[in-house]
């Protein structure tokens, strides 16, 4: 693996009550291993918003990183779209 390639995922805020630390939910869609079926998968992250700018229901580029805390290893890059207020 070369250096400088980070993964980076799309996802919807979905908590900023932590100093600093946003939780966003990242959804993919797969298909059933034994029955194909197109299912939603949703995992969620624990990234780092140095200007706690995110609210809830921000769309948000996060990409990886270094580890922060014990659990953040990921970071918002941008926020691509705002929440409806």
């Amino acid at each position: 693996m070369e250096r400088g390639n980070r993964k980076s995922r799309i996802g919807v805020v979905v908590s900023n009550k932590m100093t600093k630390t946003v939780v966003v939910k990242v959804e993919r869609r797969v298909a059933d291993p034994k029955y194909g079926k197109i299912v939603t998968k949703a995992e969620k992250y624990k990234a780092h918003d140095e200007n706690q700018a995110c609210q809830i229901g921000d769309r948000v580029r996060i990409v990886e990183t270094r580890p922060i805390s014990k659990d953040k290893r990921w970071r918002v890059a941008e926020t691509i779209e705002k929440a409806e207020a």
